[in-house]
């Protein structure tokens, strides 16, 4: 029965708790004999004890015993030892016994008399399945640390914004295009589309008929809808070529991401980035993501940013091809009215060709060796 014993990393540990001498004994004994290492306690007050002072794996543990109930410890390994599993040994063949154990936290319940394979197989069970939720803990953290390391400027800028309460509009603004210009570094776009597809929002926003706060608020907002794509691992952000499913998922993810970073702020313009940014590649047909959101049940700022990003995408040079000249984008998207874009909000959009262009001109691109000599400088004079 060797293969079911503890995995190559080390013995390990286990408190077998039972108050029947014999049986405790012959647990000890059979755990040991097949690579465990075994502590062993008669009573809940002997187990509370040994955990207080000793790391334990698993706790192997009777019911009913004196100095507390079994449940009462599995109760206390799950609050206070997160990272002990816990297994049941009784004689009581009830299932609501058996139901509140394994509310209590247990990983598995064992019926006296057992024989030894079957104790041996519960015990495995509960240690791989102990080792993977250590795991998965382990790799949440990564993540979450990933994205607070990757997140720690922008919050830095947007505490000290509050803190100050001077100039706010000003210094948001500085602080969102700063971070905004930062995100698309990291992705083929061009530092300038940020301030191209911000405009257009702002542009399609007046249109729309919404007063000047507010086309203000879009145009700030909107600049940070891509900022989730800090959250996307390198090897997807800067494949080459096509991704597969797995990777476009992850990559669709950054919506999530960027909502996530963004949201439970007590700034407008933050709660409103987040929304814009959870939202700006949905489709009014429903076929968009993250959530298939469909019509007007995608928020107004939310199918505005659809237009101007992917007008912006048609139109500007990229490393796989070169920019579609404003016609031919047109007739793309006017394929896509009614199905990727709000037909409204695309007609007042394209009955402005003379503003897009100067927005499209006034913000061009900078040339290969402007941007070598000085990528910042002239988009931080602009703010």
């Amino acid at each position: 029965m060797a293969a079911l014993g503890p995995e190559a990393e080390g013995p390990a540990h286990v408190l077998v708790v039972e108050d029947d001498d014999a049986l405790r004994r012959s647990l000890v004994k059979l755990l040991d004999r097949n690579g465990y290492s075994c502590v062993p306690a008669a009573t809940a007050t002997d187990a509370h004890a040994r955990l207080d002072d000793t790391d334990f794996d698993l706790v192997l543990t009777n019911m009913d015993m004196p100095g507390g109930s079994g449940l009462d410890l599995l109760m206390h390994v799950a609050a206070e030892h997160k990272d002990v599993a816990t297994v049941v040994v009784t004689r009581s063949d009830d299932a609501a016994v058996a139901r509140a154990a394994l509310d209590a936290g247990a990983y598995g319940y064992v019926l006296k008399p057992f024989n030894e394979n079957q104790m041996l197989i519960n015990v495995a069970s509960a240690l791989r399945r102990r080792r993977a939720e250590m795991d998965k803990r382990a790799q949440m953290v990564r993540l979450e640390q990933m994205v607070r390391d990757r997140t720690g400027e922008m919050w830095s800028y947007v505490a000290d914004l509050e803190k100050a309460q001077r100039d706010m509009r000003l210094l948001q603004e500085e602080t969102i295009q700063r971070l905004s210009i930062a995100a698309e570094f990291r992705d083929d776009e061009t530092p300038r589309h940020i301030q191209r597809m911000s405009r257009y929002c702002a542009l399609i926003a007046d249109r729309a008929g919404m007063d000047a706060d507010r086309c203000e608020l879009i145009r700030v907002s909107s600049a940070l809808h891509d900022v989730g794509k800090i959250g996307v691992p390198d090897q997807i952000l800067f494949k080459p070529g096509p991704l597969d499913v797995e990777e476009r998922a992850v990559m669709e993810r950054h919506c999530e991401v960027g909502h996530r970073i963004l949201s439970g702020s007590n700034t407008p313009v933050l709660n409103l980035a987040a929304t814009i940014a959870l939202t700006h590649h949905e489709r009014v047909d429903g076929s968009g993501y993250p959530r298939g959101l469909v019509g007007e049940g995608i928020p107004i700022e939310g199918r505005i940013a659809a237009i101007a990003d992917v007008f912006d995408a048609l139109t500007t040079n990229k490393v796989y091809r070169a920019a579609i000249p404003m016609t031919k984008a047109i007739e793309i998207m006017m394929e896509e009215r009614g199905r990727h874009f709000d037909a409204t909000l695309l007609d007042v959009f394209l009955s402005e060709k003379g503003r897009i262009l100067g927005i499209k001109e006034r913000y061009a691109d900078l040339d290969q060796d402007e941007a070598e000599l000085n990528p910042l400088s002239a988009l931080v004079a602009e703010l």
